[in-house]
C-alpha cells in the first residue's frame, strides 16, 4: 500500500508535501500525449512555412506580410516552446523548478497578446486597403509597419510584467504542494486583462470587419447599377454575389475562430472570478486558446494564392537553387 501511494505523488521522496499524479486512465493519457504532440508538430510547421515563404522571396515583402509575419513569428513561438511545456502539465507534475515556471507564464501571457495584438493590426491594414486605397500606400509603409510591429511585441511585453509582476517574484506562491506550477490572477487584475486582450480586441476587428464588408457591398452595387446590357449585368451581378458571400465568409470566420478560441480562456474573468489554470483547466482553456495559433496560418495566409506556389517550393527544395529569392509567385 505504502509502495501504491508513492507511485502517485510527483516527488515519492517528499511524502508530506509533494502534489499527487491525477487519476487517469492510461489510455488516456497515451493519447492526449499524441493528440496535443501532433498539434504542436503542426503548429510549428505551418507558422515555420509562412515564416519562410515570407521571408525568403522578395516579391512578398509588403507591409501586410510583414504583419502576417509578425503573427507567425508569435504563432510559432507558441507550438515551439509552450505547447511542448503545456505537454508536461498533463502528468500533473511539473518537474523544472519554480523559475522556469514562472517564465513559461511569462512567455506564455506575452506571445498570446502579441498574437492579438498581431491580428488587430492586421484588421486595420485590410481596412485602409479596402476603405481607402488610393492613400493606403502612403499611409502604410514598411517603415510605419515595422513600428507598429516593435511597439506590438514592446507592449506585450511591459504589459504582461506589470500584470505578472507579483508571481514573478515568487512564481511558487499559489502552489499548494510541492510539483505544481499554477498561476492565479485575481478578479480585478483579470477584468482589466480580459478589457485589453479580449474585449477591445475584438470590437476593433468586428468594427473595421463590418466596414470592410459594407464598402464591398457597397462598391459591388455601384458597379452593377452603371451597367447597362442586360447580359453583362447578368455576369457582373453573379460575380458580385460571389464577392459578397467572400466577403461575409472571411469575416465570419475571423470573428468566429477568435470568439471560439478565446471565450473558455477569457471565461473565468468575464463571469467575475478568479482565473486559474489547474490541470483540467489548461487541457480544454488554454489548449483551445493555443489552437487559435494552429488555425491563424489557415485562415490569415491559405487564402492567399501565393502561400500555396510557396510551399511547392519549398517542398521540392527549389528555394535552395541560386536567385530563387527572385521567384516569380504572385
Amino acid at each position: 500500500m505504502e509502495t501504491l501511494d508513492e507511485a502517485e505523488l510527483c516527488f515519492p521522496q517528499l511524502l508530506n508535501t509533494s502534489c499527487r499524479k491525477p487519476m487517469r486512465h492510461h489510455a488516456e493519457t497515451i493519447f492526449l500525449y499524441i493528440l496535443l504532440s501532433c498539434m504542436s508538430f503542426l503548429t510549428v510547421a505551418l507558422n515555420l512555412l509562412v515564416i519562410i515563404s515570407i521571408s525568403h522571396f522578395r516579391q512578398l515583402h509588403s507591409p501586410t506580410n510583414l504583419l502576417l509575419l509578425s503573427l507567425a513569428v508569435s504563432d510559432f513561438l507558441v507550438g515551439l516552446l509552450l505547447m511542448p511545456m503545456q505537454i508536461l502539465l498533463i502528468g500533473g507534475c511539473w518537474f523544472l523548478g519554480s523559475l522556469i515556471c514562472g517564465l513559461f507564464y511569462y512567455a506564455s501571457f506575452i506571445l498570446t497578446s502579441a498574437s492579438v495584438g498581431n491580428m488587430v493590426l492586421i484588421s486595420v491594414d485590410r481596412h485602409v486597403a479596402i476603405c481607402d486605397p488610393l492613400c493606403y500606400p502612403t499611409k502604410v509603409t514598411q517603415r510605419r509597419v515595422k513600428i507598429c510591429v516593435c511597439l506590438c511585441w514592446a507592449c506585450s511585453v511591459f504589459y504582461n510584467g506589470v500584470i505578472l509582476m507579483d508571481f514573478l517574484k515568487h512564481p511558487d506562491r499559489y502552489n499548494s504542494c510541492y510539483g505544481e506550477c499554477i498561476v492565479v490572477i485575481n478578479s480585478i487584475t483579470g477584468a482589466v486583462d480580459v478589457m485589453l486582450t479580449f474585449v477591445g480586441p475584438i470590437t476593433v476587428i468586428i468594427v473595421l470587419y463590418m466596414r470592410v464588408f459594407v464598402v464591398a457591398v457597397t462598391q459591388a452595387r455601384a458597379m452593377r447599377s452603371h451597367i447597362a446590357a442586360i447580359t453583362v449585368q447578368g455576369v457582373i451581378s453573379v460575380t458580385a454575389k460571389k464577392s459578397e458571400r467572400k466577403a461575409a465568409r472571411t469575416l465570419g470566420v475571423v470573428v468566429v475562430v477568435f470568439l471560439t478560441c478565446f471565450c473558455p480562456y477569457f471565461y473565468p474573468s468575464l463571469v467575475g472570478q478568479d482565473m486559474s489554470t489547474s490541470v483540467t483547466f489548461s487541457i480544454f482553456g488554454v489548449w483551445l486558446l493555443y489552437c487559435n495559433s494552429c488555425l491563424n496560418p489557415v485562415v490569415y495566409a491559405f487564402f492567399y494564392p501565393w502561400f500555396r506556389r510557396s510551399i511547392k517550393l519549398i517542398v521540392t527544395l527549389q528555394i535552395l537553387k541560386p536567385d530563387s529569392c527572385d521567384a516569380n509567385i504572385l
